[in-house]
């Protein structure tokens, strides 16, 4: 994966943030979000790339990992993607289906500690507190990290 300009951008402020003190905060704080938003956005763009370029197969296989893990949310609209999905990627490969719910695994990780941390700057700002909108940056810095972590291993499942 190559890096991108607005992830290195957003983990330098997020990176200086860890030594800033309230009126800097405050001061910065809409840079900080614009920052982030921009390379969320890019990461996401990157992984949507990495995942048109699959095979069908692996597609299906992804679709049909991602049909089962909504069917928790219930509804009969869920269940009845599923059941097409599972239908669809019938005949793939275990191997395959197995390299797909590792990347959605990654995925889901990723995007629960992106959530983590857009919630702890949500919760640092109605408090105006320094300390967790530090910890806010850290968990951010974090949610990059693994959400290029899911990028490779969508990139490597591809590959196979």
């Amino acid at each position: 994966m190559r890096k991108l300009a607005a992830v290195e951008e957003a983990r330098v402020i997020m990176s200086e943030g860890q030594n800033w003190g309230v009126w800097k905060w405050l001061i910065e704080k809409r840079t900080v979000r614009e920052a982030a938003d921009r390379a969320t956005e890019a990461l996401a763009e990157a992984a949507k790339d990495v995942k048109h370029s699959w095979s069908d197969e692996l597609k299906m296989a992804y679709k049909e990992v991602a049909a089962e893990a909504a069917l928790e949310e219930g509804g009969a609209v869920a269940r009845r993607r599923y059941e097409k999905a599972r239908d669809d990627a019938k005949g793939i490969d275990p191997k395959i289906k197995a390299a797909a719910r590792r990347v959605k695994e990654a995925d889901d990780e990723a995007y629960r500690s992106t959530n983590d941390a857009e919630e702890m700057f949500a919760e640092a700002e109605r408090r105006m507190s320094t300390g967790m909108a530090r910890e806010a940056a850290q968990k951010a810095l974090e949610s990059y990290d693994l959400r290029e972590k899911a990028i490779r291993r969508a990139e490597a499942a591809g590959r196979k």
